[in-house]
């Protein structure tokens, strides 16, 4: 048998405003996506994009339809099947945004590990993980270098380690590589390759950048709200 998706959207809808205002965000979107995979989300400014990858973060909650990670149903029947969601969050799901938003006051080890240690792990501990992330994404030797002594291209493998810094099956990226060149956005994107497929993590990635699309094992378009077949 199988192994079940460890992200899987059925029929997902969702709508922000009412009467003349109402925007269908999503609009009956199906999707899933496996361990070790990498797949791009891509379409037009309105097209609903952000507003799937905040459903699949559970940080909006969809109208209607079904949302799994793995084998647990988080949201279906109208309300959410899961008591804590930070924790889930916290736990199962990495987010990788546009800019790195490092916190300033912090070097890059313990940007990395604060997110441990809000899950409850020890700080020397947790210093001691974060170094192993950074030399495993090749920033190594900037372990103790505060965010504005980073180039953007070091900034962002910072950022990836912090979202791996609590080994969650799924990471989510909207738009990881917009602010980046095209040899630092192809970079980037072979290290989320290669952390698909050494820790079996389903990846899932907002872009407009047409520079990295050959780096995802399949593009996925939205246009209005609904997955765009013919494109």
């Amino acid at each position: 048998m199988a192994e079940a998706p460890l992200v899987r959207l059925d029929s997902v809808a969702k709508q922000f405003g009412t009467g003349e205002a109402a925007v269908r965000a999503l609009d009956g979107v199906s999707l899933a996506v496996a361990g070790g995979e990498v797949v791009g989300i891509r379409g037009p400014s309105g097209s609903g994009k952000s507003t799937l990858l905040n459903v699949v973060a559970c940080i909006i909650a969809p109208d209607a339809g079904l949302l799994a990670l793995g084998d647990s149903v988080v949201w279906q029947g109208g309300r959410y099947q899961v008591a804590d969601l930070r924790s889930l969050r916290r736990n199962r799901i990495g987010f990788i945004f546009q800019f790195h938003n490092l916190l300033p006051f912090l070097d890059a080890t313990d940007n990395v590990a604060l997110a441990m240690t809000l899950a409850g792990a020890e700080l020397d501990a947790a210093r001691v993980r974060a170094r192993g992330l950074l030399h495993f994404l090749g920033v190594g030797r900037r372990a103790a270098a505060m965010p504005a002594r980073l180039s953007g291209g070091e900034a962002q493998r910072v950022a990836i380690a912090r979202a791996l810094a609590n080994d969650p099956p799924i990471i989510l990226a909207d738009e990881p590589t917009a602010a980046l060149d095209s040899e630092r956005a192809r970079t980037v994107m072979d290290l989320l390759r290669r952390v698909a497929r050494e820790r079996g993590a389903a990846v899932l990635v907002v872009t407009h950048d047409e520079k990295i699309f050959d780096r995802f094992d399949r593009m996925v378009a939205l246009r209005d709200g609904r997955i765009d077949e013919a494109a």
